[in-house]
């Protein structure tokens, strides 16, 4: 189940016939014939690739943390690499790498495939990879209002390497902290100490 139909909040469907007609004037504006037969599908393809790659634009995130349980762990949950995609959007290129999220509950804990499905919601929409990490740390803050919360997200971006400086390879790391993360020296370093272990 995508993360769009699992929860809606309320906007609008993507507008695909218009899409597709702004993809035919910019087939036709780089040059190009929208109407031979390699292109004559692209916007349709394109307008059905936009409704996929931005469907959180369409998701409320905190809708997704509803659902949890109550327990009495109180020690730092971590849920790391999680594989996204992303668009950014200065460029409409993709972005894309893994974010690494933990939380330490206050009472209340939530399944991972929720944090999963969270960090997914966000991403697939126009984005600033900075925009992105405090989105997830300030809405699983809130919605499970957790002892403190820490997300760090490690991407590469298409619109670095691709065109301009043109530099393949180079990732962009970002992070935010929240509440226990943010005041306690020992309990950022313990995050970062378990970032650092890879098996093998």
């Amino acid at each position: 189940m995508s993360a769009s139909s699992e929860a809606s909040n309320g906007k609008a469907p993507v507008d695909k016939p218009r899409i597709e007609a702004a993809m035919r004037e910019l087939l036709s504006a780089i040059g190009e014939n929208p109407g031979r037969e390699g292109l004559r599908d692209t916007p349709r393809r394109i307008a059905d690739v936009y409704e996929e790659i931005l469907g959180g634009m369409r998701v409320e995130p905190a809708s997704l943390l509803k659902v949890g349980f109550e327990e009495a762990h109180d020690e730092m949950v971590i849920l790391r690499d999680i594989p996204f995609f992303s668009m950014c959007e200065h460029h409409l290129l993709p972005f894309h790498g893994v974010v690494h999220v933990s939380y330490i509950p206050n009472g209340r804990v939530v399944g991972i495939s929720k944090i999963a499905r969270l960090v997914d919601a966000i991403a697939r929409r126009l984005q600033l990879q900075e925009r992105l990490t405090c989105a997830i740390a300030d809405t699983l803050m809130s919605a499970v209002a957790p002892q403190g919360v820490a997300v760090a997200c490690e991407a590469e971006h298409l619109c670095m390497t691709m065109r301009g400086i043109k530099k393949p390879g180079s990732r962009m790391v970002t992070s935010a902290l929240r509440g226990s993360f943010a005041t306690e020296a020992v309990t950022r370093a313990e995050f970062l100490s378990l970032l650092k272990r890879r098996d093998g």
